[in-house]
């Protein structure tokens, strides 16, 4: 709050010098363009109340006073306010609105201020009217433009405790702050980062809370009806389809991912509910198809709250903007070139061409625009009029080409991959499936001990090996299995039901020992399974290299459906919801959590609208065609539970680890070097300390916890709305003490940063050279019924049977595009722990604490680079060709670096 108190001292005029000042207090990391205010100096008594200073109780008014006509002593009291240029701005401010707008900028009439009180009037209970300023522009630098009010307050106003804005404009602005210059205790930042819609569109003024943060039972009595209606506005009345300008946030079913209107092949089953489990997304109120009354219909505009829509805003527009362009322009273009969308590659040279030589584009109008958006994918020929597409090479095969052929790599990749959440210890043997055997055929493994003990053998037995906690599996078997038959019915893929076993060797280093590939009953036929093994007799290597195309098609799918899509997107979009209709703006909470919750929903609608749609990128690229979606839904169903998406948990739960008081992280790892266990639990544990001081500051106990209604409403929200078909789960925490809080906060800013973070930048040096990780399997293991023409080609041919079996040319470079911009850092992107918010600037503990988990990130920095370099401990991180493991390293330049934690998934 903005607290006035007034210097009776002779009025000068004053003239405001704006100075560019570089504000290390500001988030983001192009945060310079903060301005200081300083008054040229006409008077000695000037001079000495121009002091500014910064404090947490509270900021007082002291420059200048004059005296009203009402004989009451008024301070003068001057803001700024910063409006970032826009893209739309610079599209749509044409015509006759834009002149207009030009017009009401050259009168002095663009933007009204009003100041709010805190407190009610003592004397009479009521609010106490507000002071009202138009602000003029007053120039413009680089991106930003300013405009300038001056506030004549009354002695008895009291604590400015909120401001309103009224844009005059007939079109929106993104209003960055409003900084007030002329309180005692220095310039203070009122933090907007919001749209603010034109008078014209909406009456309504918008309110902003100052920086200082209050539980519900805290509210200084003159807010407590802002505080409320502004979170009635943001609910909405959940009717009607959302206008874009719209700020509000409610919940609907994944009912807008099939298209049955355009094709009946396009329809798809509403997800969410009994039959399909589902989280929700943010409603938008579309028009039902008229095919399917419970779809709603799609459209290519689709509704985020406005505030969510980060791709307008210049800074903001790397990460969506380019996704967007390899969406809707480049994979359009691709799909040109490449006529027939069967066709496999003929050799292995021909995927290396991808990467030393391109391949031309057609001659569109729009490949011009690429060249600018994704540099790093197309370059723009100026000669020719024609682009090419190039792909660099991935880090994966620069440092070791032939790295993908290797079993130790295959194994390596579970524990230091991209999607290294999936290997769990054995605990049961034989293994078995969980799966009805009437229809899915005999439960128990093919994986025998014999088959087993032919491997390890030389080193123990299979109970030996039980008991020392050395076998591991990657268990793909009962998700995939139902989907099967199903998935076979479609052109140009197949699919098994896969376990992949492991054998931890005294290295520390993973073995793998057996594939198990199993098809269910179908047509009359049994069941159908078989186990293969690395060999050396020439028949067997080709086939083991085979049935590993399968295996690393169904990891990729598990990985991008379930690790990926569903872990971070999908059901973080649930907290963003109930954190904007529940928790104030003005809550420490919803403070704490806003820069780990930002630019996830617009992400989410480009998914909607190009990858997991019918027909869309997954769909067309990805093993289980057009049951991806349900396959997803079903993994909900069957294995998300939030107390286990907590990194410690996660570990436990799959035998990866064990509880050690006496262990780092109070875990013991059952594989040592796990190096997305060890980097995960270093950064599990900073983010937790964080959240431990953060939250112990505002709740030192358990009773504010019980008795904040805002929090309880928030969590309550998120059991029994957003994740609405597992509201009766036992699973769920309570929330009544600040261990509890802590728990839950933790788990969500994890799973928002460091979760997504090891689970998506790593997307394109592993899976950019896709014989690495296929992402589809198109063709059936030579041995499972064939007929004697299959049965020719494998043996005569194995390395063209393996690449019929890989990605089509169109499937493989289309995911190529999109994986590399998936792995992109924007330039302003914004790491975990960089960069102080500007709500908590004023306050020396949270400060403080701040700074500790800031140093501590640096630390983990240095302490994973030295991981990295102990080639003789570490053999999953470090050596010869190897990738190093810096998934979860903090921080990272722009690029595809594989590194930089990024405070939310965000891309």
């Amino acid at each position: 709050m903005l607290k006035l108190c007034l210097h009776k001292v002779h009025s000068t005029p004053h003239q405001t010098l704006i100075i560019p000042l570089h504000n290390p207090f500001l988030s983001g990391r192009n945060a310079a363009s903060s301005f200081s205010f300083c008054q040229k100096k006409n008077s000695l008594s000037t001079k000495k109340n121009q002091v500014l200073r910064r404090g947490s109780a509270g900021v007082k008014a002291v420059l200048t006073t004059n005296t009203a006509a009402a004989g009451k002593t008024t301070g003068t009291v001057k803001a700024v306010i910063t409006v970032l240029q826009t893209v739309g701005g610079a599209l749509t401010h044409l015509g006759l609105s834009r002149g207009l707008d030009d017009i009401a900028d050259v009168l002095g009439k663009t933007l009204v201020v009003e100041l709010l009180a805190a407190e009610l009037d003592p004397k009479s209970g009521q609010e106490k009217p507000t002071i009202t300023s138009y602000a003029h522009k007053i120039g413009k630098d680089d991106n930003e433009t300013y405009y300038e009010t001056t506030f004549e307050i009354p002695e008895d106003f009291g604590e400015v405790g909120a401001i309103a804005i009224e844009n005059e404009h007939h079109k929106e602005m993104f209003v960055k702050n409003v900084i007030f210059d002329g309180f005692s205790n220095g310039s203070i930042d009122v933090t907007c980062n919001s749209w603010i819609h034109s008078k014209f569109d909406n009456p309504e003024n918008r309110v902003f809370f100052t920086n200082k943060s209050y539980l519900p039972s805290q509210t200084p009595s003159g807010l407590k009806r802002y505080r409320e209606k502004e979170l009635k506005t943001l609910r909405g009345d959940g009717q009607g389809e959302r206008k874009t300008s719209d700020r509000i946030y409610d919940y609907d079913v994944y009912n807008d991912l099939g298209d049955p209107d355009s094709d009946d092949d396009l329809a798809r089953p509403v997800l969410g509910g009994a039959e399909h489990p589902y989280p929700r997304r943010c409603r938008t109120g579309r028009p039902r198809t008229e095919k399917d009354p419970l779809s709603e219909s799609r459209s290519s505009n689709v509704y985020v709250p406005r505030d969510e829509a980060f791709s307008e805003v210049k800074q903001m527009t790397f990460s969506a903007k380019t996704l967007y362009s390899v969406l809707h322009a480049l994979v359009p273009s691709l799909q040109t070139s490449i006529i027939d969308s069967d066709l496999g590659f003929p050799h292995f040279t021909a995927i290396d061409t991808l990467f030393d030589e391109g391949f031309l584009l057609p001659d569109i109008p729009t490949t011009g625009f690429l060249g600018n958006v994704i540099p790093r994918l197309v370059r723009f020929i100026t000669d020719k009029g024609r682009s090419v597409v190039r792909f660099e090479t991935p880090e994966l095969i620069d440092r070791d080409k032939f790295a993908w052929v290797r079993d130790a790599e295959f194994a390596r990749q579970t524990l230091a991959g991209v999607n290294p959440c999936c290997i769990k210890l054995v605990t049961e043997w034989p293994m078995k499936s969980k799966l009805d055997p009437e229809v899915y055929g005999p439960a128990e493994s093919a994986i025998t001990t014999e088959l087993v003990e032919q491997e390890i053998g030389g080193f123990m037995t299979v109970n030996e090996a039980l008991k020392q906690k050395k076998l591991f599996v990657l268990d793909y078997h009962d998700v995939l299995l139902p989907y099967v038959n199903k998935v076979r019915e479609l052109k140009g893929t197949t699919l098994y039901g896969s376990r992949t076993l492991f054998f931890l060797t005294p290295k520390g280093t993973l073995r793998p020992l057996a594939i198990e590939l199993t098809r269910p009953p179908v047509d009359g036929k049994p069941q159908w399974k078989q186990v293969f093994q690395p060999c050396w007799d020439p028949t067997g290597i080709w086939l083991w290299r085979v049935a590993k195309a399968h295996v690393l098609a169904h990891d990729s799918c598990y990985h991008e459906l379930v690790s990926h899509w569903l872990r971070t997107h999908c059901c973080t979009e649930p907290y963003i919801i109930a954190t904007n209709r529940q928790l104030s703006a003005m809550h420490p909470i919803y403070r704490l959590l806003h820069p780990h919750l930002r630019y996830t929903m617009e992400i989410n609608v480009l998914a909607r609208e190009a990858l997991i749609n019918a027909n869309g990128i997954i769909e067309n690229a990805f093993s289980p065609g057009k049951y991806s979606m349900e396959l997803s839904s079903a993994a909900y169903d069957q294995l998300w539970q939030f107390d286990l998406e907590a990194l410690p948990a996660d570990l436990i739960s799959r035998g990866m680890a064990v509880e050690d008081p006496n262990a780092p992280h109070g875990l013991k790892l059952t594989i040592e070097d796990y190096p997305y266990a060890s980097d995960g639990l270093l950064l599990w544990d900073a983010i937790k300390q964080w959240v431990t001081d953060y939250v112990t500051y505002y709740y030192p106990e358990a009773n504010p916890i019980q008795s904040d209604i805002e929090l309880q409403a928030w969590w309550t929200e998120i059991r029994t709305v957003g994740h609405g078909d597992k509201k009766d789960e036992p699973w769920w925490p309570e929330l009544k003490t600040p261990d509890d809080l802590i728990g839950i906060l933790t788990t969500i800013i994890w799973v928002a940063s460091g979760h997504h973070a090891a689970v998506n930048f790593g997307q394109f040096d592993f899976g950019g050279y896709f014989p690495n990780r296929p992402t589809i399997a198109r063709t059936q293991m030579p041995t499972e019924d064939p007929n004697d023409e299959e049965k020719k080609q494998f043996l005569e041919r194995p390395e063209e049977f393996l690449l019929k079996c890989f990605p089509s040319q169109i499937q493989a470079t289309v995911v190529m595009a999109v994986l590399d911009v998936l792995s992109n850092h924007s330039p302003d992107e914004e790491y975990i722990g960089e960069q102080i918010q500007p709500y908590w600037v004023d306050d020396k503990v949270i400060t403080a604490a701040f700074e500790r988990f800031n140093g501590r990130l640096k630390e983990i920095e240095g302490i994973i680079d030295g991981r990295n370099a102990d080639t003789t401990n570490l053999m999953n991180r470090a050596g010869a060709g190897v990738v190093p493991y810096e998934l979860l390293k903090p921080f990272s330049e722009a690029g595809v670096t594989g590194k930089g934690v990024p405070n939310s998934t965000s891309i």
